[in-house]
């Protein structure tokens, strides 16, 4: 398993010009959440030319699916048309997980979450994230365990006013 490096995955997809709000744990985390997170949840836009340039970015990622039998992954063909056609992806690369959602739980989709979306300048990268807003309704709308968990820090960032 590769050794979990958020900024790198993001680094390739603003070198590959790849139109993308960050989401999920690791846009938590931006917003100042103190809880951890072992992947980068992304929503990209899903127009043709960004699918195409969003699988060169995978290729040099050397994205795999994750998935319990395979460490590394299994190793899938794919192209702009193809990872449209798929809303979901879970993936490993050489920075660690990396998971594509073209419609988060409660919104619907890029266009939405780009809306009130935030350019952050990370350490070593400018990244787009979700509005906290939007991060939380999303973990509202899925409803898991581990969302549940996380939404009271959230909602107090939210409340005392945290910019991002």
């Amino acid at each position: 398993m590769a050794e979990f490096s958020p900024e790198e995955i993001l680094k390739v997809l603003e070198a590959r010009a790849v139109r993308y709000v960050v989401i999920g744990g690791f846009a938590g985390i931006i917003h100042g959440s103190p809880n951890g997170t072992s992947d980068v949840d992304i929503t990209p836009e899903d127009g043709r030319d960004n699918l195409r340039r969003l699988s060169d970015a995978l290729d040099e990622l050397g994205a795999n699916i994750r998935t319990v039998g395979e460490p590394a992954g299994v190793p899938f063909p794919h192209d702009g048309p193809s990872l449209g056609v798929v809303r979901l992806w879970n993936l490993t690369t050489k920075f660690g997980d990396l998971d594509i959602s073209f419609e988060p739980s409660g919104t619907r989709g890029y266009q939405d979450l780009a809306a009130r979306a935030l350019r952050v300048r990370l350490p070593h990268v400018e990244t787009t994230v979700a509005a906290l807003s939007d991060v939380i309704r999303s973990k509202e709308a899925a409803g898991r365990l581990k969302d549940q968990l996380t939404l009271p820090t959230l909602r107090r960032i939210l409340e005392e006013g945290n910019p991002t």
